[in-house]
């Protein structure tokens, strides 16, 4: 397995985490706008997105041990890019460092986008809640009393002084 193998999937895991930020950016606008359908069909593609990623995610895995199986080094249980780059020649490793950053700054900016989306949801969430309770009726008192039948309290007149005692 090449370096170029490898670089080729990690731009290709770029390109799809710039994908998926394009979708949340879209998932933004809707969510301003209450298009529940629309938000729906972006979680779908999300979704197919989210399957693809896993999948060149574990090509890489599969490249990088078969690297540096072929390299005639140990080969970590779940091999990282950090492990590639320890491994492999300087000219290499400067792309395999620039193509990490790349990947690494699109999952940023996807993460970033999607706590706002968060966010946002969330606060439509309490609008939501707060418009319901305010048409919802009040539930003070379950049976009726003098005061809701007259629209006044009575109260007796009770002497502060007890001339008996």
């Amino acid at each position: 397995m090449s370096i170029e193998t490898i670089l080729s999937i990690l731009d290709n895991l770029e390109k799809l985490h710039k994908s998926l930020l394009r979708i949340a950016n879209e998932k933004t606008a809707l969510i301003k706008n209450g298009d529940i359908h629309g938000i729906d069909q972006l979680m779908k593609d999300e979704q197919a997105h989210l399957a693809a990623i896993v999948q060149m995610d574990n090509d890489r895995q599969k490249a990088v041990i078969a690297y540096l199986k072929g390299q005639g080094r140990p080969v970590p249980m779940n091999p990282t890019l950090a492990n590639l780059i320890e491994a492999t020649p300087l000219p290499e490793s400067n792309k395999l460092t620039e193509a990490k950053d790349r990947l690494l700054h699109a999952i940023h900016e996807l993460k970033w986008q999607n706590e706002l989306n968060q966010k946002l949801t969330y606060q439509s969430l309490q609008f939501v809640n707060l418009s319901l309770d305010m048409v919802r009726p009040s539930t003070e008192s379950p049976t009726y009393s003098k005061t809701g039948i007259n629209g006044k309290k009575e109260t007796r007149n009770i002497p502060n002084f007890d001339s008996q005692a």
